[in-house]
């Protein structure tokens, strides 16, 4: 039970901006546990999905903050990813599982205040098929 716990929590900070791969992990278990890659493959899917989903609440709240100094994400710079966002929409979502601008992507969510409901279905969407694409090539290089 323990090594699920420990999958849910890198899968959720690998979402966040923490340095953590949780790949390697999910391969790890994989390799110990290959008939339970369903439940691996959900709990690693859940986590990162709610990680995204914490960026996206820091992207919500943290707005009100744009006009402080130590905000990460200088006035032209947000106002040009809110444009990016606009024009491509919440779609763009669907790519929150790229290993560069996929963070990104799902803290301008929250700025643009997508609704949540669609938030996490998208970026469930994405996440999901990236994490299945790591069991595949787990499976096709450990089997």
């Amino acid at each position: 039970m323990i090594e699920y716990l420990l999958l849910f929590g890198g899968a959720f900070a690998a979402a966040t901006i923490l340095p953590f791969y949780s790949e390697v992990y999910l391969a790890v278990l994989l390799a110990e546990q290959s008939a339970n890659w369903g439940w691996l493959w959900l709990i690693a899917t859940a986590g990162n999905t709610l990680g995204a989903v914490f960026n996206w609440w820091l992207g919500l709240y943290m707005l009100h903050y744009s006009d402080r100094r130590w905000f990460p994400i200088k006035a032209k710079e947000l106002e040009r990813a809110q444009r990016w966002f606009q024009h491509f929409g919440v779609w763009s979502l669907l790519f929150a599982w790229l290993p560069i601008g996929g963070d990104a992507l799902t803290f301008i969510g929250g700025i643009m205040r997508v609704r949540l409901h669609y938030f996490v279905v998208l970026v469930g969407i994405g996440k999901g098929v990236r994490y299945l694409v790591v069991i595949l090539f787990a499976d096709a290089l450990l089997f």
